[in-house]
Protein backbone atom coordinates (compact mmCIF):
# COMPACT_ATOMS: atom_id res chain seq x y z
CA UNK A 1 0.00 0.00 0.00
CA UNK A 2 1.34 3.42 -0.98
CA UNK A 3 1.82 6.19 1.55
CA UNK A 4 0.38 9.62 0.85
CA UNK A 5 2.56 11.77 -1.40
CA UNK A 6 1.03 15.16 -0.71
CA UNK A 7 1.66 16.75 2.69
CA UNK A 8 -1.58 18.68 2.22
CA UNK A 9 -4.41 16.75 3.84
CA UNK A 10 -7.88 16.72 2.35
CA UNK A 11 -10.03 19.32 4.20
CA UNK A 12 -6.96 19.90 6.37
CA UNK A 13 -8.83 21.94 8.99
CA UNK A 14 -10.93 18.92 10.04
CA UNK A 15 -8.77 15.98 8.86
CA UNK A 16 -8.21 13.43 11.69
CA UNK A 17 -9.91 15.87 14.09
CA UNK A 18 -12.41 13.51 15.78
CA UNK A 19 -11.15 11.03 18.36
CA UNK A 20 -12.33 7.40 18.36
CA UNK A 21 -12.56 5.45 21.67
CA UNK A 22 -10.18 2.51 22.09
CA UNK A 23 -11.37 -0.93 23.22
CA UNK A 24 -14.97 0.36 23.29
CA UNK A 25 -18.19 -1.58 22.57
CA UNK A 26 -19.63 -1.85 19.06
CA UNK A 27 -22.27 0.82 19.78
CA UNK A 28 -19.83 3.27 21.38
CA UNK A 29 -17.47 2.94 18.42
CA UNK A 30 -20.32 3.26 15.91
CA UNK A 31 -21.47 6.43 17.69
CA UNK A 32 -18.00 7.93 17.19
CA UNK A 33 -18.01 7.06 13.47
CA UNK A 34 -21.63 8.08 12.75
CA UNK A 35 -21.75 11.44 10.98
CA UNK A 36 -19.93 11.56 7.64
CA UNK A 37 -22.58 9.28 6.15
CA UNK A 38 -25.23 11.90 6.95
CA UNK A 39 -23.40 14.50 4.85
CA UNK A 40 -23.18 11.97 2.03
CA UNK A 41 -26.86 11.00 2.38
CA UNK A 42 -28.13 14.57 1.93
CA UNK A 43 -26.85 14.51 -1.64
CA UNK A 44 -29.24 11.62 -2.24
CA UNK A 45 -32.29 13.61 -1.11
CA UNK A 46 -31.53 17.07 -2.47
CA UNK A 47 -34.09 19.22 -4.37
CA UNK A 48 -33.00 17.60 -7.64
CA UNK A 49 -34.58 14.35 -6.43
CA UNK A 50 -37.90 16.01 -5.73
CA UNK A 51 -38.95 16.91 -9.26
CA UNK A 52 -37.79 13.65 -10.85
CA UNK A 53 -39.19 11.39 -8.11
CA UNK A 54 -42.55 13.13 -7.58
CA UNK A 55 -43.15 13.56 -11.33
CA UNK A 56 -42.05 9.93 -11.84
CA UNK A 57 -44.69 8.80 -9.34
CA UNK A 58 -47.38 11.09 -10.74
CA UNK A 59 -46.70 9.84 -14.30
CA UNK A 60 -46.04 6.11 -13.83
CA UNK A 61 -47.41 5.52 -10.33
CA UNK A 62 -45.17 3.05 -8.40
CA UNK A 63 -43.33 1.67 -11.46
CA UNK A 64 -40.06 3.58 -10.89
CA UNK A 65 -39.70 2.54 -7.21
CA UNK A 66 -37.46 -0.26 -8.46
CA UNK A 67 -35.13 2.41 -9.93
CA UNK A 68 -34.95 4.10 -6.51
CA UNK A 69 -34.09 0.74 -4.91
CA UNK A 70 -31.42 -0.20 -7.47
CA UNK A 71 -29.93 3.32 -7.32
CA UNK A 72 -29.67 3.11 -3.54
CA UNK A 73 -27.91 -0.28 -3.69
CA UNK A 74 -25.47 1.10 -6.29
CA UNK A 75 -24.91 4.13 -4.03
CA UNK A 76 -24.08 1.92 -1.03
CA UNK A 77 -21.50 -0.01 -3.05
CA UNK A 78 -19.83 3.08 -4.54
CA UNK A 79 -19.83 5.14 -1.33
CA UNK A 80 -18.19 2.27 0.54
CA UNK A 81 -15.44 2.26 -2.09
CA UNK A 82 -15.04 6.05 -1.84
CA UNK A 83 -14.87 6.07 1.96
CA UNK A 84 -12.40 3.17 1.93
CA UNK A 85 -10.16 4.95 -0.59
CA UNK A 86 -9.95 7.99 1.69
CA UNK A 87 -9.23 6.05 4.87
CA UNK A 88 -6.68 3.62 3.42
CA UNK A 89 -4.69 5.96 1.14
CA UNK A 90 -5.23 9.22 3.09
CA UNK A 91 -6.13 10.78 -0.25
CA UNK A 92 -9.53 11.86 -1.49
CA UNK A 93 -10.70 10.84 -4.98
CA UNK A 94 -9.52 14.14 -6.51
CA UNK A 95 -6.03 13.77 -4.98
CA UNK A 96 -5.84 10.13 -6.09
CA UNK A 97 -6.80 11.18 -9.64
CA UNK A 98 -4.08 13.85 -9.65
CA UNK A 99 -1.51 11.38 -8.31
CA UNK A 100 -2.22 8.34 -10.49
CA UNK A 101 -3.73 9.44 -13.81
CA UNK A 102 -2.14 11.25 -16.81
CA UNK A 103 -2.24 15.05 -16.72
CA UNK A 104 -4.60 15.49 -19.71
CA UNK A 105 -7.05 12.93 -18.33
CA UNK A 106 -6.89 14.60 -14.93
CA UNK A 107 -7.86 17.99 -16.36
CA UNK A 108 -10.64 16.44 -18.46
CA UNK A 109 -12.10 14.76 -15.38
CA UNK A 110 -11.75 18.04 -13.46
CA UNK A 111 -13.89 19.84 -16.07
CA UNK A 112 -16.52 17.07 -15.96
CA UNK A 113 -16.79 17.09 -12.15
CA UNK A 114 -16.88 20.91 -12.06
CA UNK A 115 -19.81 20.85 -14.50
CA UNK A 116 -21.43 18.17 -12.33
CA UNK A 117 -20.95 20.40 -9.27
CA UNK A 118 -22.60 23.26 -11.14
CA UNK A 119 -25.52 20.98 -12.05
CA UNK A 120 -25.78 19.90 -8.40
CA UNK A 121 -25.64 23.45 -7.10
CA UNK A 122 -28.20 24.46 -9.70
CA UNK A 123 -30.81 22.23 -8.04
CA UNK A 124 -29.81 23.29 -4.53
CA UNK A 125 -29.84 27.03 -5.21
CA UNK A 126 -33.11 26.88 -7.16
CA UNK A 127 -34.70 24.69 -4.48
CA UNK A 128 -33.64 26.95 -1.62
CA UNK A 129 -34.55 30.11 -3.56
CA UNK A 130 -38.03 28.85 -4.44
CA UNK A 131 -38.59 27.65 -0.85
CA UNK A 132 -37.76 31.14 0.48
CA UNK A 133 -39.97 32.66 -2.20
CA UNK A 134 -42.91 30.41 -1.24
CA UNK A 135 -42.49 30.79 2.52
CA UNK A 136 -41.84 34.53 2.74
CA UNK A 137 -43.10 35.91 -0.57
CA UNK A 138 -39.70 37.42 -1.47
CA UNK A 139 -38.94 38.01 -5.17
CA UNK A 140 -37.42 34.87 -6.71
CA UNK A 141 -34.21 36.58 -7.87
CA UNK A 142 -33.62 38.04 -4.39
CA UNK A 143 -34.32 34.64 -2.80
CA UNK A 144 -31.72 33.01 -5.08
CA UNK A 145 -29.15 35.75 -4.40
CA UNK A 146 -29.53 35.41 -0.63
CA UNK A 147 -28.42 31.77 -0.82
CA UNK A 148 -24.83 33.04 -1.15
CA UNK A 149 -24.99 33.57 2.63
CA UNK A 150 -24.92 29.77 2.98
CA UNK A 151 -21.17 29.89 2.35
CA UNK A 152 -20.56 32.17 5.32
CA UNK A 153 -22.82 30.08 7.57
CA UNK A 154 -20.71 27.05 6.64
CA UNK A 155 -17.47 28.92 7.42
CA UNK A 156 -18.83 29.79 10.87
CA UNK A 157 -19.88 26.20 11.52
CA UNK A 158 -16.46 24.85 10.51
CA UNK A 159 -14.93 26.89 13.35
CA UNK A 160 -17.22 25.14 15.83
CA UNK A 161 -15.99 21.71 14.75
CA UNK A 162 -17.05 19.11 12.22
CA UNK A 163 -19.31 17.35 14.72
CA UNK A 164 -21.53 20.47 14.82
CA UNK A 165 -21.97 20.33 11.03
CA UNK A 166 -22.85 16.63 11.24
CA UNK A 167 -25.42 17.36 13.98
CA UNK A 168 -27.04 20.16 11.96
CA UNK A 169 -27.24 18.04 8.82
CA UNK A 170 -28.73 15.10 10.76
CA UNK A 171 -31.38 17.39 12.27
CA UNK A 172 -32.37 18.69 8.84
CA UNK A 173 -32.53 15.11 7.49
CA UNK A 174 -34.86 14.16 10.36
CA UNK A 175 -37.05 17.18 9.51
CA UNK A 176 -37.36 16.11 5.86
CA UNK A 177 -38.06 12.46 6.80
CA UNK A 178 -40.80 13.31 9.33
CA UNK A 179 -42.56 15.78 7.01
CA UNK A 180 -42.68 13.38 4.05
CA UNK A 181 -43.66 10.41 6.20
CA UNK A 182 -46.59 12.49 7.48
CA UNK A 183 -47.58 13.60 3.95
CA UNK A 184 -47.44 10.02 2.63
CA UNK A 185 -49.49 8.62 5.53
CA UNK A 186 -52.16 11.24 4.83
CA UNK A 187 -52.22 10.27 1.14
CA UNK A 188 -53.06 6.59 2.01
CA UNK A 189 -50.91 4.85 -0.64
CA UNK A 190 -51.46 1.31 -1.92
CA UNK A 191 -49.22 -1.04 0.10
CA UNK A 192 -49.43 -3.80 -2.51
CA UNK A 193 -48.69 -1.24 -5.25
CA UNK A 194 -45.55 -0.13 -3.38
CA UNK A 195 -44.28 -3.70 -2.95
CA UNK A 196 -44.93 -4.46 -6.64
CA UNK A 197 -43.18 -1.22 -7.61
CA UNK A 198 -39.91 -2.42 -6.05
CA UNK A 199 -39.81 -5.32 -8.53
CA UNK A 200 -37.92 -4.16 -11.68
CA UNK A 201 -40.02 -4.12 -14.87
CA UNK A 202 -38.50 -4.37 -18.40
CA UNK A 203 -40.96 -1.72 -19.61
CA UNK A 204 -38.88 0.96 -17.86
CA UNK A 205 -36.30 0.76 -20.66
CA UNK A 206 -38.74 1.75 -23.40
CA UNK A 207 -36.69 2.38 -26.54
CA UNK A 208 -39.69 3.83 -28.40
CA UNK A 209 -40.47 6.56 -25.89
CA UNK A 210 -38.60 9.88 -25.63
CA UNK A 211 -39.00 13.30 -24.06
CA UNK A 212 -38.43 14.83 -20.63
CA UNK A 213 -41.14 12.70 -18.99
CA UNK A 214 -40.32 9.42 -20.72
CA UNK A 215 -39.69 6.40 -18.47
CA UNK A 216 -36.00 6.20 -19.40
CA UNK A 217 -35.40 9.95 -18.96
CA UNK A 218 -37.07 9.97 -15.54
CA UNK A 219 -35.32 6.72 -14.56
CA UNK A 220 -31.92 8.17 -15.49
CA UNK A 221 -32.91 11.41 -13.77
CA UNK A 222 -33.64 9.42 -10.59
CA UNK A 223 -30.29 7.63 -10.92
CA UNK A 224 -28.49 10.95 -11.53
CA UNK A 225 -30.31 12.55 -8.60
CA UNK A 226 -29.69 9.53 -6.35
CA UNK A 227 -26.14 8.41 -7.20
CA UNK A 228 -24.37 11.78 -7.17
CA UNK A 229 -20.86 12.09 -8.70
CA UNK A 230 -19.77 14.76 -6.22
CA UNK A 231 -20.65 12.50 -3.27
CA UNK A 232 -17.85 10.10 -4.21
CA UNK A 233 -15.33 12.95 -3.86
CA UNK A 234 -16.97 14.21 -0.66
CA UNK A 235 -17.04 10.83 1.10
CA UNK A 236 -13.44 10.02 0.21
CA UNK A 237 -12.49 13.22 2.07
CA UNK A 238 -14.76 13.35 5.12
CA UNK A 239 -14.17 9.67 5.90
CA UNK A 240 -10.74 10.95 7.00
CA UNK A 241 -12.15 13.14 9.80
CA UNK A 242 -11.81 10.28 12.33
CA UNK A 243 -8.43 9.62 13.95
CA UNK A 244 -6.84 6.42 12.71
CA UNK A 245 -3.62 4.81 13.93
CA UNK A 246 -1.90 4.11 10.61
CA UNK A 247 0.78 2.01 12.29
CA UNK A 248 -1.92 -0.57 13.06
CA UNK A 249 -3.70 -2.60 10.38
CA UNK A 250 -6.47 -3.42 12.86
CA UNK A 251 -7.11 0.31 13.42
CA UNK A 252 -7.44 0.91 9.66
CA UNK A 253 -9.67 -2.17 9.34
CA UNK A 254 -11.90 -0.88 12.16
CA UNK A 255 -12.19 2.54 10.50
CA UNK A 256 -13.21 0.97 7.16
CA UNK A 257 -15.72 -1.31 8.89
CA UNK A 258 -17.49 1.43 10.84
CA UNK A 259 -17.36 3.85 7.92
CA UNK A 260 -19.31 1.19 5.99
CA UNK A 261 -21.88 0.88 8.79
CA UNK A 262 -22.30 4.66 8.95
CA UNK A 263 -22.63 5.00 5.18
CA UNK A 264 -25.16 2.17 4.77
CA UNK A 265 -27.34 3.31 7.69
CA UNK A 266 -27.54 6.89 6.40
CA UNK A 267 -28.10 5.82 2.78
CA UNK A 268 -30.97 3.59 3.96
CA UNK A 269 -32.58 6.73 5.40
CA UNK A 270 -32.03 8.47 2.04
CA UNK A 271 -33.62 5.47 0.28
CA UNK A 272 -36.70 5.82 2.52
CA UNK A 273 -36.97 9.56 1.78
CA UNK A 274 -36.63 9.03 -1.99
CA UNK A 275 -39.23 6.27 -1.85
CA UNK A 276 -41.58 8.58 0.07
CA UNK A 277 -41.16 11.28 -2.60
CA UNK A 278 -42.14 8.90 -5.39
CA UNK A 279 -44.95 7.31 -3.33
CA UNK A 280 -46.33 10.79 -2.59
CA UNK A 281 -46.38 11.57 -6.32
CA UNK A 282 -48.10 8.23 -7.06
CA UNK A 283 -50.71 8.29 -4.30
CA UNK A 284 -51.57 11.99 -4.27
CA UNK A 285 -50.78 13.36 -7.73
CA UNK A 286 -51.26 10.41 -10.12
CA UNK A 287 -53.03 11.66 -13.22
CA UNK A 288 -51.96 15.24 -12.51
CA UNK A 289 -48.31 15.05 -13.67
CA UNK A 290 -48.70 18.16 -15.83
CA UNK A 291 -49.91 20.12 -12.79
CA UNK A 292 -46.84 19.42 -10.62
CA UNK A 293 -43.85 19.97 -12.93
CA UNK A 294 -42.59 22.79 -10.70
CA UNK A 295 -42.00 23.28 -6.98
CA UNK A 296 -44.55 26.09 -6.85
CA UNK A 297 -47.08 23.84 -8.61
CA UNK A 298 -46.50 21.11 -6.01
CA UNK A 299 -46.89 23.75 -3.28
CA UNK A 300 -50.19 24.93 -4.80
CA UNK A 301 -51.39 21.37 -5.49
CA UNK A 302 -51.11 20.44 -1.80
CA UNK A 303 -53.78 23.01 -0.99
CA UNK A 304 -55.97 22.32 -4.04
CA UNK A 305 -58.78 19.86 -3.25
CA UNK A 306 -59.25 19.15 -6.97
CA UNK A 307 -55.76 17.60 -7.04
CA UNK A 308 -54.88 16.55 -3.47
CA UNK A 309 -58.46 15.68 -2.49
CA UNK A 310 -59.63 15.84 1.11
CA UNK A 311 -56.09 16.12 2.55
CA UNK A 312 -55.45 19.46 0.80
CA UNK A 313 -54.58 22.31 3.16
CA UNK A 314 -52.34 25.39 3.46
CA UNK A 315 -50.53 23.70 6.36
CA UNK A 316 -49.37 20.85 4.09
CA UNK A 317 -48.03 23.35 1.56
CA UNK A 318 -46.08 25.13 4.30
CA UNK A 319 -44.61 21.82 5.53
CA UNK A 320 -43.59 21.03 1.95
CA UNK A 321 -41.79 24.39 1.60
CA UNK A 322 -40.04 23.91 4.98
CA UNK A 323 -38.79 20.46 3.87
CA UNK A 324 -37.62 21.95 0.56
CA UNK A 325 -35.66 24.66 2.37
CA UNK A 326 -34.11 22.07 4.73
CA UNK A 327 -33.13 19.93 1.74
CA UNK A 328 -31.60 22.87 -0.13
CA UNK A 329 -29.61 24.06 2.91
CA UNK A 330 -28.31 20.58 3.62
CA UNK A 331 -27.17 20.02 0.06
CA UNK A 332 -25.58 23.47 -0.07
CA UNK A 333 -23.33 22.62 2.88
CA UNK A 334 -22.06 19.42 1.25
CA UNK A 335 -21.85 20.95 -2.24
CA UNK A 336 -19.67 23.80 -0.99
CA UNK A 337 -17.36 21.38 0.85
CA UNK A 338 -17.03 19.27 -2.30
CA UNK A 339 -16.14 22.37 -4.34
CA UNK A 340 -13.16 22.91 -2.06
CA UNK A 341 -12.14 19.22 -2.18
CA UNK A 342 -12.22 19.14 -5.99
CA UNK A 343 -10.31 22.40 -6.51
CA UNK A 344 -7.62 21.56 -3.97
CA UNK A 345 -7.30 17.92 -5.08
CA UNK A 346 -7.22 18.36 -8.86
CA UNK A 347 -5.42 21.69 -9.11
CA UNK A 348 -3.39 21.48 -5.87
CA UNK A 349 -4.46 25.04 -5.01
CA UNK A 350 -3.29 26.45 -1.71
CA UNK A 351 -5.70 29.38 -1.40
CA UNK A 352 -7.48 30.51 1.79
CA UNK A 353 -10.45 28.25 2.61
CA UNK A 354 -12.98 31.10 2.53
CA UNK A 355 -11.81 32.22 -0.94
CA UNK A 356 -12.06 28.73 -2.44
CA UNK A 357 -15.57 28.29 -1.03
CA UNK A 358 -16.70 31.73 -2.22
CA UNK A 359 -15.30 31.26 -5.74
CA UNK A 360 -16.86 27.80 -6.17
CA UNK A 361 -20.19 29.15 -4.93
CA UNK A 362 -20.15 32.14 -7.30
CA UNK A 363 -19.25 29.91 -10.26
CA UNK A 364 -22.23 27.70 -9.48
CA UNK A 365 -24.56 30.67 -8.95
CA UNK A 366 -23.75 32.29 -12.30
CA UNK A 367 -25.90 30.08 -14.60
CA UNK A 368 -28.82 30.16 -12.15
CA UNK A 369 -28.77 33.95 -12.01
CA UNK A 370 -28.55 34.25 -15.82
CA UNK A 371 -31.58 31.98 -16.25
CA UNK A 372 -33.48 33.77 -13.47
CA UNK A 373 -32.77 37.13 -15.14
CA UNK A 374 -33.82 35.85 -18.58
CA UNK A 375 -37.00 34.12 -17.48
CA UNK A 376 -37.83 36.11 -14.34
CA UNK A 377 -40.67 34.55 -12.39
CA UNK A 378 -41.21 31.62 -14.76
CA UNK A 379 -40.44 29.00 -12.11
CA UNK A 380 -41.48 26.18 -14.43
CA UNK A 381 -38.41 26.95 -16.59
CA UNK A 382 -36.14 26.68 -13.55
CA UNK A 383 -37.82 23.46 -12.41
CA UNK A 384 -37.50 21.92 -15.88
CA UNK A 385 -33.84 22.89 -15.77
CA UNK A 386 -33.50 20.85 -12.56
CA UNK A 387 -34.74 17.71 -14.36
CA UNK A 388 -32.14 18.17 -17.11
CA UNK A 389 -29.44 18.95 -14.53
CA UNK A 390 -30.15 15.58 -12.88
CA UNK A 391 -29.95 13.84 -16.26
CA UNK A 392 -26.57 15.54 -16.82
CA UNK A 393 -25.40 14.20 -13.44
CA UNK A 394 -26.28 10.73 -14.67
CA UNK A 395 -24.19 11.42 -17.80
CA UNK A 396 -21.26 12.58 -15.65
CA UNK A 397 -21.49 9.67 -13.21
CA UNK A 398 -19.41 7.08 -15.15
CA UNK A 399 -16.50 9.58 -15.27
CA UNK A 400 -16.35 9.36 -11.48
CA UNK A 401 -17.16 5.65 -11.14
CA UNK A 402 -14.45 4.32 -13.50
CA UNK A 403 -11.53 6.05 -11.68
CA UNK A 404 -12.96 5.10 -8.26
CA UNK A 405 -13.30 1.41 -9.13
CA UNK A 406 -9.87 1.45 -10.81
CA UNK A 407 -8.12 2.91 -7.74
CA UNK A 408 -9.86 0.67 -5.21
CA UNK A 409 -9.19 -2.42 -7.37
CA UNK A 410 -5.45 -1.66 -7.57
CA UNK A 411 -3.44 -3.58 -4.96
CA UNK A 412 -0.46 -1.19 -5.29
CA UNK A 413 -2.74 1.64 -4.13
CA UNK A 414 -4.99 -0.20 -1.65
CA UNK A 415 -2.76 -2.99 -0.32
CA UNK A 416 -4.75 -5.57 1.69
CA UNK A 417 -7.87 -3.38 1.39
CA UNK A 418 -8.18 -3.85 -2.37
CA UNK A 419 -11.69 -4.64 -3.66
CA UNK A 420 -12.71 -8.26 -3.99
CA UNK A 421 -12.86 -9.38 -7.61
CA UNK A 422 -16.68 -9.61 -7.66
CA UNK A 423 -16.97 -6.09 -6.25
CA UNK A 424 -14.69 -4.66 -8.93
CA UNK A 425 -16.56 -6.50 -11.71
CA UNK A 426 -19.90 -5.24 -10.35
CA UNK A 427 -18.54 -1.67 -10.15
CA UNK A 428 -17.32 -1.71 -13.75
CA UNK A 429 -20.59 -3.35 -14.87
CA UNK A 430 -22.62 -0.53 -13.27
CA UNK A 431 -20.49 2.09 -15.04
CA UNK A 432 -20.79 0.33 -18.41
CA UNK A 433 -24.59 -0.10 -18.17
CA UNK A 434 -25.01 3.55 -17.19
CA UNK A 435 -22.82 4.65 -20.09
CA UNK A 436 -24.86 2.61 -22.62
CA UNK A 437 -28.17 3.94 -21.25
CA UNK A 438 -26.79 7.48 -21.30
CA UNK A 439 -25.80 7.15 -24.97
CA UNK A 440 -29.39 6.11 -25.71
CA UNK A 441 -30.63 9.13 -23.74
CA UNK A 442 -28.36 11.56 -25.65
CA UNK A 443 -29.62 10.19 -28.99
CA UNK A 444 -33.22 10.68 -27.82
CA UNK A 445 -32.69 14.21 -26.54
CA UNK A 446 -30.82 15.50 -29.59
Amino acid sequence: METTVNSQKSLSEVNQSIAVPKNASFWQTLRAFIGPGALVAVGYMDPGNWITSVVGGATYKYLLLSVVLISSLIAMQLQQMAGKLGIVTQKDLAQATAAHLPKKLRYFLFVVIELALMATDLAEVIGSGIALHLLFGWPLLFSILITILDVFILLSLMKLGFRKIEALVSTLIATILIIFLYLVLLSKPSFSGILHGYIPQPSIIDLHQSGVNSKLTLALGIIGATVMPHNLYLHSSISQTRKVDYSSQSSIKQAVRFMTWDSNIQLTVAFVVNSLLLILGASLFYGHANDINAFSQMYDALQDSNIAGTVASAALSTLFAVALLASGQNSTITGTLTGQIVMEGFLKLRLPQWLIRLVTRLVALAPVLIIALLYGSQESVLDQLIVYSQVFLSLALPFSIFPLVYFTSNRKIMGDFVNSKWNSILGYLVAIILTVLNLKLIIDLF
